[in-house]
């Protein structure tokens, strides 16, 4: 993605300036809410190495792979508990829609909470709660 796209995660900001530069490395998300956006971001970008750098050490998997047939169409942030710059926990409660990998038109909705901790000074996703597809 071109770094003057505007961001998957839907603040309206250029992906350099926004998600990218989580993705790069250059700076680290401040809030939960932020690594939730960043997270989703690299979903679409298809950025297995950060979605693996940014889940918590207890709870990540040796390997991730993405679907590139799965297309993401938006993230709404609906509500956030804790997670901010100087709390240690934090959850996020999000719907992220999508277009099927199988070349279905129907557009599908994933709703949930994650569950998001700092580790080594950096927040990382724990978890999701609940987490349902909703069609």
């Amino acid at each position: 993605m071109k770094s003057s796209n505007p961001c998957p995660c839907g603040l309206g900001q250029p992906y350099g300036q926004c998600c990218g530069r989580f993705h790069t490395g250059e700076a680290f998300a401040g809030t939960a809410e932020a690594l939730m956006r960043s997270r989703y971001s690299a979903f679409v970008v298809l950025d297995e190495a950060y979605l693996l750098r940014t889940w918590h050490s207890s709870r990540r998997p040796h390997r991730l792979s993405l679907d590139p047939d799965l297309r993401w169409t938006g993230l709404e942030v609906i509500a956030s508990t804790g997670g901010g710059v100087l709390e240690p926990i934090g959850t996020v409660e999000f719907r992220a829609g999508y277009l099927p990998p199988d070349g279905g038109s129907t557009p599908q909705v994933q709703y949930g909470y994650s569950r998001f901790v700092r580790e080594e000074g950096h927040w990382t996703y724990l978890d999701e709660v609940d987490a349902v597809e909703v069609h």
